[in-house]
């Protein structure tokens, strides 16, 4: 049986945002045990440029959601980007969990061809819909997951790969 686009959108993402679950758990924990101030981690970048943890949260999210509704194309629910403690954002991402629960292998079928187009400030990207799962829904949802991961490496949180990876 071929893999469906379903089968490679909603498992996966449902499953590196359970492991950013868990990476938040583990550094919320790690805050409380080295009494550091957890608005430390929530704000942390690795660089200047780049966006601190809790925005990597959000962009995580409206990636999962927005990818899922452009695949079968619906809408994305609108989350308001005002998470700033850990318990908000595992309540955002038990939204967006809760969210791609809600879609079917049904919803998904013509998924493969369907035209989507992202309109950005440095012009309109077009795609098939199998080469936006492949080649920028899913790169960019891990992207922001692996950044969120290492700005807590970097901030001595205890992870590793398997915390990256999950449990099988």
């Amino acid at each position: 049986m071929p893999l469906s686009i379903y089968d490679a959108s909603i498992p996966v993402l449902k499953r590196g945002l359970t492991n950013l679950a868990a990476l938040l758990t583990k550094a919320e924990a790690s805050a409380v045990a080295r009494k550091i101030d957890p608005s430390v981690f929530l704000t942390a970048r690795l660089a200047p440029d780049m966006h601190p943890l809790a925005r990597q949260v959000q962009i995580v999210s409206d990636g999962a959601k927005g990818g899922a509704a452009r695949l079968t194309g619906g809408e994305s629910p609108s989350f308001a980007d005002t998470e700033a403690t850990f318990a908000e954002l595992q309540a955002r991402i038990a939204k967006t969990i809760a969210y791609l629960d809600g879609f079917t292998a049904d919803q998904f079928a013509g998924a493969e061809t369907r035209e989507i187009v992202l309109k950005t400030p440095n012009g309109d990207f077009s795609f098939t819909g199998q080469s936006f799962l492949l080649t920028f829904m899913l790169p960019n949802f891990f992207f922001h997951i692996t950044t969120a991961y290492n700005i807590l490496r970097h901030n001595g949180v205890d992870l590793g790969k398997i915390d990256y990876l999950g449990r099988p």
